[in-house]
C-alpha cells in the first residue's frame, strides 16, 4: 500500500488541499484510493507516535489503526493523509536555529508505523520572508526574538530540514514544492498525491485560482480552456500564469510584513537566500522538487 502524507508546511495550505482531495473521495475510492476525513486519523496517529516514546508499538497497531480509520473496509492501494501540524504546532516550528526540530524523528516513527508500506511525503516550503511572520502570528509569544530562540532568520534553511528527513528515512519518497508556485501546480499536486496520470480529470483542479483571481478572470480563463481542450500541463501553467498576471486579486497576494528590524533590504536578502536554498534542495538525491 502507498501511504501518502501531506505535512504542510504551516501557512502554505490552510486545509485547501485536503478539502480538494475530499471532493474527489468517491471517485478515488472506486480506484482503490482512500481519502479519510482528518478527524478519523489526526489524533489517532498523533497519539500512536507519542506512545513510541515509551517503547515499541504492539504488533497489531498498524492493522488496528487502519481498521479504525477505514471503519473496517478493506485496505486500499493508496491512502492519503494531510496534517500541517504533523511536525509541530506553530509555536515551536522554529527552535535552536532550525525549522521543525525533531521532524525527522516524527517521520521516522510514522515510517515505522507503516513499515510494510511505501511512504511518500509531500511538503510545501515558503519564502522565510513571509513564512516566519505568518507562523509567528500563530504563536502565543508577542516577542519575535523569543519566538526565534535567538536565531538569525538569515541562517534558516529548508534544505537543512529536507536533508535531516532524507538521512533518517531514506526509504521514503519526498516531494517538495514552493508555495509561491502552488497556483500553477495545484492540479498536478492533487494528481501526484493520488498517483494519477497528468491529464486525468479531477474535481477542484482550479479551486485555488478561484480564490486569487477575479471573477471576470476566471470566466475568461475557463472559456479559454474550452476553446483549447488539447493543451498539455505545461501549456496550461503558462496560461494560468498569464491570466494571473492580468486578473490576480492583489489583496489575496500582497502581504503586510511588520517585524522589528525588517526592512526591504532584509526581505530581499531572505528572498535571495531562499532562491539559493531551493536550488540546493533540487540537488538532494531522492527528493523530487515539483516545479512549474
Amino acid at each position: 500500500m502507498h501511504v501518502v502524507l501531506h505535512a504542510g508546511a504551516h501557512n502554505t495550505d490552510d486545509e485547501r488541499l485536503v478539502r480538494c482531495l475530499l471532493k474527489n473521495r468517491d471517485a478515488f475510492h472506486k480506484r482503490g484510493i482512500s481519502v479519510p476525513r482528518p478527524t478519523a486519523y489526526r489524533r489517532l496517529i498523533r497519539d500512536l507516535l507519542q506512545t513510541m516514546d515509551q517503547g515499541p508499538l504492539a504488533e497489531d497497531a498498524h492493522d488496528r489503526l487502519l481498521h479504525d480509520i477505514l471503519e473496517g473496509a478493506d485496505d486500499p492501494d493508496r491512502i492519503l493523509f494531510s496534517n500541517e501540524n504533523f511536525f509541530s504546532v506553530p509555536k515551536v516550528a522554529i527552535n535552536k536555529g532550525v525549522i521543525y526540530p525533531g521532524a525527522e524523528v516524527r517521520l521516522a516513527r510514522f515510517c515505522t508505523l507503516f513499515q510494510h508500506d511505501q511512504v511518500e511525503l509531500f511538503l510545501a516550503i515558503r519564502n522565510p520572508a513571509t513564512f516566519l511572520p505568518a507562523v509567528f502570528a500563530q504563536a502565543p509569544t508577542p516577542d519575535f526574538l523569543d519566538f526565534m530562540g535567538g536565531a538569525d532568520p538569515r541562517h534558516l534553511r529548508w534544505s537543512e530540514l529536507i536533508n535531516r528527513l532524507r538521512s533518517h528515512v531514506p526509504e521514503a519518497q519526498i516531494h517538495v514544492w514552493c508555495n509561491e508556485d502552488t497556483p500553477l501546480l495545484w492540479a498536478q499536486l492533487v494528481r501526484d498525491m493520488a498517483g494519477l496520470e497528468h491529464n486525468e480529470k479531477i474535481v477542484g483542479g482550479f479551486d485555488l485560482l478561484t480564490e486569487i483571481m477575479s471573477g471576470e478572470g476566471m470566466k475568461r480563463f475557463r472559456a479559454y480552456l474550452k476553446q483549447h481542450p488539447n493543451m498539455n500541463e505545461i501549456q496550461k501553467r503558462r496560461v494560468i500564469a498569464a491570466f494571473l498576471d492580468k486578473f490576480a486579486l492583489d489583496d489575496e497576494l500582497e502581504e503586510e510584513i511588520d517585524l522589528p528590524g525588517w526592512n526591504d533590504s532584509m526581505l530581499d536578502t531572505l528572498s535571495e537566500i531562499y532562491d539559493e536554498d531551493v536550488y540546493d534542495i533540487s540537488r538532494i538525491q531522492g527528493v523530487t522538487l515539483v516545479e512549474p
